[in-house]
């Protein structure tokens, strides 16, 4: 039989941040319990702050039945061994008289099939919601009261009814019943008598159960916000699901603030109001303008106090903003505070990490004919805003602030931007771009000169976003960076280590760079080759040729190649015309000599291909590996040869299919 079945799980108000972390998981780990129990039935998962709730509209009242079939020891044993039987017998829990045997495959076998009732659901259900509880992880618990378990918030009441019958249970010191409790407004649990009452009890008493109408809500208000001030609401859908989870009955509200705060950065405003108060900034003619969006969670229909109490926290937030930033004006950018700061045991101050990052920046300019002095000038300046009282209370503004108070001291556009940019992964211009590879390039040096190195999946100092942000900015912005080149050049500015392992640590990134066969990235890594810009054109290159439709052909010739010459030094190469004895080679070599005149790799690539049918008839015509040295050398250097100027774009054997 199906029965409507209501679990809410009411708690003091949850964090949000937790809440939507865990989000994803909580109905999986519900469903898991479902199947377990075998009382697997479709439902729906609601939350707001103060509840947790699953509902099914129909749900088996009971387990199925089952049929158990219990294989016991070959009869062959058992006859050797009668007490075989009276342990089965035992096991299973009839007398040995009643024990019988099944044949399966060519053996007879002691056999019983068990028949078992299924439980009332009402029996399994405080089982079930216990453990499903108990696996929700939310990160930090507490304990409250003489309650000895723990959850993220304290559970304040637990309804569990199926159809008009609660179902009576404890749990988290909790006796459930078949109240819950409406939104704080109101003071009285409310009873519910049949749980196809519960969702409009709610919706009378101030709570939006349902987190997607609480959503609709708040968006549908601020699109009458905006149509009745002529404004736009920027809408950041994290706060936006942060603010769903937070209220239970949202009001969108409109609220000002003094127009002398528009001094200020608008991502000072901005920070202001989203990180510290969960507002949302408005915006008018594409400029930031001195309003803001809160959501109210009360139940009310007089909000004017509500708006003057935001509106005189977020005056008091903007004007201790406005003090740091006319402080910040008024003492100027200086680096020399950071030598008091340290940045890592062994790697001296922020100050030092500052001029490491000179030497590489310098190297770079040089490197890529860039203007030196915007490009040191941008790098002695970058942490300067780290001093500030902005970023001391707006951490998160590091680099914004730099940016901004450099223009007002009259840096340069470039210089200024490229401040800003150094923590992102993009870059607008060169300056940016090469001081957001010397940040990057001095911390992934710096700290495996010092054995910081990550393992497995950890990676506490961020290393592996360095790599990325040194490729993705390289490649983005065409800068030819080899990377070996500038680790042996830079290396002098550090302890000693092992440049190899940094290296290959860089390039074991560009596997997440690319959508192709890891073989491709690996084939063309094994040329040696180094420079980043020149290996994503040679990965690119060698993939079309391995996606192509003829490449499982080419591959077996080409493999066959370089199978030949593997235990053959390269640097040996040595081609002697006269030595050759048949016309499959000489036709095979002279037309390969044309190879020399051609420098674009992809021309290259397509003139190596295109000597595969004279590379074939060597094969079927010409034994390599004949008594005669020279001539058996002779022939491995000119197999050789083509292998070396694939080996130019990748090495061939390495792909697999």
């Amino acid at each position: 039989m199906l029965k409507p079945l209501l679990i809410e799980i009411g708690v003091e108000e949850l964090p949000a941040i937790p809440l939507l972390k865990e989000l994803p998981n909580i109905e999986k780990k519900w469903l898991n319990i479902l199947e377990e129990y075998n009382l697997k039935a479709n439902f729906s998962f609601y939350y707001t702050p103060r509840r947790l709730v699953l509902w099914h509209r129909e749900f088996p009242t009971r387990q199925p039945d089952e049929t158990k079939e219990i294989w016991g020891a070959p009869k062959a044993i058992v006859e050797k061994n009668p007490k075989a039987l009276e342990g089965f017998a035992k096991k299973v829990g009839i007398s040995p008289q009643e024990v019988t045997y099944k044949t399966k495959g060519n053996q007879e076998f002691l056999y019983h099939k068990l028949e078992v009732k299924g439980k009332e659901a009402k029996e399994l259900l405080p089982e079930m919601i216990n453990k499903w509880l108990k696996s929700l992880n939310f990160g930090k618990t507490m304990k409250w009261g003489n309650c000895q378990e723990e959850f993220i918030r304290p559970i304040r009441w637990i309804l569990c009814m199926i159809e008009d019958e609660a179902i009576t249970f404890n749990s988290y010191c909790i006796t459930s019943s078949n109240f819950t409790l409406p939104h704080r407004i109101f003071k009285d649990k409310i009873f519910i008598d049949f749980v196809g009452n519960y969702f409009c009890q709610l919706d009378k008493h101030g709570v939006i159960l349902y987190q997607d109408e609480r959503k609709n809500k708040i968006l549908n208000e601020i699109k009458e916000i905006e149509k009745n001030n002529n404004v736009k609401v920027e809408i950041d859908e994290d706060l936006l699901s942060e603010i769903i989870a937070i209220t239970e009955y949202p009001t969108a509200l409109l609220g000002k603030f003094d127009e002398e705060f528009l001094e200020l950065p608008p991502e000072v405003i901005i920070t202001s109001m989203k990180e510290h108060q969960r507002y949302f900034p408005v915006y008018k003619d594409g400029k930031i303008t001195n309003a803001f969006v809160v959501v109210s969670n009360a139940y009310t229909n007089d909000f004017s106090n509500i708006i003057k109490g935001n509106e005189k926290v977020l005056r008091a937030r903007l004007s201790d903003a406005l003090f740091f930033w006319k402080n910040d004006l008024k003492n100027g950018l200086s680096i020399d505070g950071l030598k008091d700061i340290v940045y890592m045991d062994e790697l001296g101050s922020v100050y030092d990490k500052v001029k490491r990052e000179e030497k590489i920046a310098k190297y770079l300019a040089k490197e890529f004919n860039a203007n030196e002095e915007k490009v040191v000038k941008a790098t002695n300046l970058a942490k300067a805003d780290l001093l500030t009282e902005m970023v001391y209370e707006f951490t998160e503004l590091q680099g914004i602030m730099g940016y901004y108070y450099a223009l007002k001291e009259g840096v340069d556009e470039e210089i200024a931007t490229a401040i800003k940019e150094q923590y992102e992964d993009y870059a607008s211009n060169q300056t940016s771009a090469l001081l957001n590879i010397a940040r990057n390039l001095d911390t992934l040096m710096a700290l495996f000169s010092i054995g910081k190195i990550p393992k497995g999946n950890k990676d506490p100092f961020g290393l592996r976003r360095a790599a990325n942000h040194i490729i993705k900015i390289t490649l983005n912005n065409n800068i030819p960076l080899d990377i070996k080149k500038a680790i042996n050049e830079l290396k002098e500015n550090y302890k000693e280590f092992d440049t190899n392992e940094l290296i290959n640590f860089i390039f074991e990134r560009l596997y997440k760079f690319y959508n192709v066969n890891p073989s491709v990235i690996r084939a063309v890594l094994n040329t040696g080759e180094s420079n980043l810009i020149e290996i994503d054109k040679k990965i690119k290159l060698l993939n079309s040729l391995v996606e192509s439709k003829d490449f499982k052909e080419l591959s077996s010739t080409f493999k066959r190649v370089a199978n030949i010459v593997k235990d053959f030094d390269l640097n040996s190469i040595s081609v002697d015309e006269s030595l050759f004895e048949k016309e499959e080679e000489k036709a095979l070599y002279n037309e390969f000599k044309k190879v020399k005149n051609i420098t674009d790799l992809e021309e290259k690539l397509n003139f190596l291909i295109s000597l595969k049918p004279l590379i074939d008839k060597f094969f079927d015509n010409v034994m390599v590996n004949v008594e005669d040295e020279k001539i058996k050398h002779n022939r491995k250097s000119l197999i050789a040869s083509i292998y070396k100027e694939f080996l130019d774009i990748g090495d061939i054997k390495e792909i697999t299919l």
